[in-house]
């Protein structure tokens, strides 16, 4: 006999449809599965074998064949046990079932329990766009199902439960009527912490409200990285799309904690300064999401930046303009999106007093040179926003009055983005960060005054276009910051200062020592 049961699959983080065929005949006892399958598909015999018995059904004395269509794509995961299992019930003629309009995801556990798979968010958003109503996925991703609407999802911990739904006529609860509570998130750092650095806040509030990439260098222990790690408390929720999108792409890692439903705030990534450029982009067989793509919409935490592999600096270059970074290797080639903020920290030298006010450095000319250029020129230019961070005074870190809180920053930040969600409404623009070239001059319109202090400072900086650019973007954060439409003097005069540092540190004529 022959039986047919619809699944999903994933690529990269893109779902789609898979056809389980099995054709039971008879035969000596025998189980073949085809269609590309990898080694955890092809172990699902076992499993379902097993998961069978222990339901109280035989295991068929029969020829089986199982054939995951389309043949021609790769088969990864143990996600196809559950639908293999059903359609050999029905092959052997168990059981009866009509499974139309439904689809299967789950692995199956040796008693027949169901286990949690990668992917579920873009599986269930493939099996709608593909017209089907009805999908049955295991408990655990209940949640990833219960925040799309237009499909039905039945979140179930065993086979069993979904045997007595159709033989039985069983109800089963869907992903809406049912409670999912992931693990509470700890509490985010506060700005309120951190003492003095107000000229350090300033730039992060500005960076937070345009979506800005941003670089913080001074001496060792002056806040770097307090900063940064307070800086996701200040950014506004994500949007229903962009949360779409941030949760498929932790799905599909494999990191989206259990029972969660879309991420609504930002991610923030702080990756180890040993990680390997494939860990970064990511990569794989089949490619998974690195750490730039679980960034996406969020921030990306680069501590001690002149640490990182040269090789993994250069990867972030294309994807900072793009927003996306395409994997190819042998086994496939996927696309992953990975629109995010860099924030990274740096101490100046390999000692981290070179340039402060009371202590020596001990590091010569030329350590000092080699290790600023390991930050490449390309690369610093995609920093829209360079800030040094100073030691902090004794009276402000004894004053007892604290800092401005986060909640109070974060509303600035959000009146800006709304500013820019109004103007930029039906062009595909989220912030001013992912302004285009294109439409710089039609949203970035200067005063005259603003207009000449531009020109004077690029030709004193000896700007190139992309910083020329970048700074158009800053001012017209700033302006926003303030309300205004049209970009000042004071607005440009403030986007300047943020480009400053790269002159104090990277000059020529240490480069050339």
């Amino acid at each position: 006999m022959f039986s047919s049961v619809l699944s999903m699959g994933i690529s990269g983080i893109q779902g789609y449809l898979v056809t389980v065929e099995i054709d039971c005949q008879r035969g000596l006892p025998q189980f073949d599965l085809v269609g590309l399958p990898d080694t955890a598909v092809k172990e699902a015999r076992e499993r379902v074998r097993s998961a069978l018995r222990n339901l109280g059904y035989p295991w068929p004395a029969s020829r089986i064949l199982v054939n995951l269509a389309p043949a021609n794509t790769r088969k990864t995961g143990p996600l196809y046990d559950l639908p293999i299992l059903l359609g050999v019930l029905m092959a052997s003629g168990c059981c009866e079932m009509d499974l139309s309009g439904c689809a299967f995801v789950g692995e199956l556990s040796l008693d027949g329990r169901l286990r949690p798979v990668t992917g579920a968010l873009s599986m269930i958003l493939a099996a709608r766009k593909a017209g089907i109503g009805t999908v049955f996925l295991p408990m655990e991703n209940g949640g990833e199902g219960s925040a799309i609407p237009g499909i039905t999802v039945y979140p179930v911990s065993s086979a069993r439960e979904i045997l007595g739904h159709f033989l039985r006529g069983a109800p089963l609860p869907t992903a809406g009527e049912l409670s999912f509570s992931p693990p509470p998130a700890p509490p985010m750092p506060d700005f309120a912490d951190v003492r003095g650095q107000e000229n350090a806040k300033r730039a992060m509030e500005v960076a937070a409200a345009g979506g800005h990439n941003l670089l913080l260098i001074g001496p060792p222990g002056t806040g770097k990285s307090m900063l940064a790690r307070r800086l996701p408390s200040i950014l506004p929720a994500l949007s229903f799309e962009e949360a779409l999108e941030t949760t498929q792409v932790h799905s599909a890692a494999g990191v989206l904690p259990h029972g969660a439903s879309l991420l609504e705030e930002p991610p923030f990534r702080a990756p180890h300064h040993t990680i390997s450029p494939a860990g970064l982009s990511g990569g794989g067989a089949p490619p998974r999401p690195g750490e730039i793509s679980l960034a996406h919409n969020g921030i990306l935490f680069l501590d001690e930046l002149p640490e990182f592999p040269k090789a993994a600096m250069e990867i972030l270059r294309q994807p900072l303009e793009d927003g996306v970074i395409t994997i190819s290797r042998a086994a496939g080639q996927a696309s992953f999106p990975c629109r995010f903020m860099l924030a990274a920290a740096m101490n100046p030298c390999p000692c981290g007093y070179f340039g402060h006010p009371t202590r020596p450095c001990r590091c010569s000319p030329v350590k000092v040179a080699a290790y600023l250029s390991r930050i490449s020129g390309p690369l610093l230019d995609r920093l829209d926003i360079h800030v040094e961070v100073p030691p902090v005074e004794y009276k402000e870190m004894s004053g007892e009055a604290p800092g401005e809180s986060s909640a109070v920053i974060r509303q600035r930040v959000e009146a800006a983005r709304q500013l820019q969600r109004e103007r930029y409404q039906g062009l595909g623009i989220s912030c001013n960060a992912r302004l285009d070239p294109a439409r710089l001059r039609e949203f970035c319109i200067l005063t005259p005054e603003a207009k000449e202090l531009l020109g004077k400072a690029y030709d004193k900086l000896g700007l190139s276009g992309r910083s020329y650019d970048r700074l158009l973007r800053v001012s017209r954060t700033i302006a926003d910051l303030t309300g205004e439409e049209l970009i000042g003097p004071d607005a440009v005069a403030e986007a300047v200062q943020y480009r400053n540092l790269d002159r104090k540190y990277w000059q020529p004529d240490l480069r050339e020592l």
